[in-house]
């Protein structure tokens, strides 16, 4: 039974991707981004945060527009949660992760990551207007398969460094994800539909299955309407001036960003590292405090 629900739920997926197979930048979706370019992030009123590293200085603004995360980032920085903790997790071109409380006393065999403290933080993800450019502030967070709300870790974090791309690569990648996401909500709806597709296909019902597919197709359609991918201006100019890591854009929550200090950020993410994409020599946070 298992095997024929997979195989009736691919092949319907299979015919939607074919048609939804759409090229990024349809005119409503410049429409769209044409509205969403208007929002601008307003830092003057934004809350500071300082923190000292073995490499140096780094500050974060931390945006309005998410004000749980602003908040409960500020109730740790105060209470020293942050001071001496490691950044556990290095990737150069991508990220610098650090906030995991169990890593101040690590031994350098440590499995690190897993630590918090002790709650989630429901996501605050205010896309297309925060997003996954150089030095951005975002929450780490579980996958989605075990964290389908995309709840925030309680006090990790990362400091997004990323690389340039082109914008014929972000529309490619545009493309992508328009298609993944509408895969997604598909399969979902095929899911919630299981007894129904397998009693058609039990009795050979090729018409009754196709015009099920055309429905879930255009049940797709319309939510996907509702929050559809497209990079915006902004975006595109970001991502081809200053790079970030465009692919995580909506999935995790951008609460902040880097005003000064990127250059210690770049020594952090040029360390050499080991297992698990943990430094060799341990790089911390020395202290952090609110400015």
């Amino acid at each position: 039974m298992k095997q024929k629900y997979f195989s009736v739920l691919v092949a319907l997926a299979a015919v939607m991707a074919l048609a939804f197979g759409v090229k990024a930048g349809s005119s409503n979706d410049v429409t769209a981004s044409e509205k969403q370019d208007t929002m601008s992030i307003e830092l003057s009123n934004t809350t500071r945060v300082l923190l000292e590293t073995t490499f140096g200085e780094i500050e974060l603004a931390l945006y309005n527009e998410t004000p749980q995360h602003r908040d409960n980032f500020v109730k740790l920085v105060k209470s020293g949660t942050y001071d001496g903790v490691l950044f556990h997790r290095v990737i150069k071109d991508f990220m610098i992760q650090t906030g995991d409380p169990d890593s101040k006393n690590a031994t350098c065999d440590a499995l690190l990551g897993g630590g918090g403290p002790g709650y989630d933080i429901p996501a605050e993800i205010v896309y297309p207007k925060l997003f996954h450019k150089r030095g951005a502030l975002a929450a780490a967070r579980e996958g989605d398969e075990t964290n389908p709300e995309r709840k925030s870790s309680g006090s990790q974090f990362y400091i997004v460094t990323g690389r340039l791309f082109s914008e014929y690569q972000l529309n490619v990648m545009a493309e992508r994800m328009q298609e993944q996401t509408k895969a997604k909500i598909f399969q979902t709806l095929a899911r919630e539909r299981i007894a129904q597709i397998e009693a058609l296909q039990a009795t050979g019902d090729t018409v009754a299955l196709n015009n099920l597919q055309n429905e879930l197709i255009k049940i797709t359609e319309s939510m996907y309407a509702e929050h559809p991918v497209q990079f915006t201006k902004a975006q595109i100019d970001a991502y081809s001036t200053i790079g970030g890591t465009p692919h995580l854009d909506g999935a995790y929550t951008v609460f902040g960003e880097v005003v000064s200090g990127m250059d210690v950020v770049d020594k952090i993410q040029n360390v050499t590292t080991g297992n698990a994409d943990r430094p060799v020599d341990d790089v911390r946070i020395i202290s952090a405090k609110v400015r």
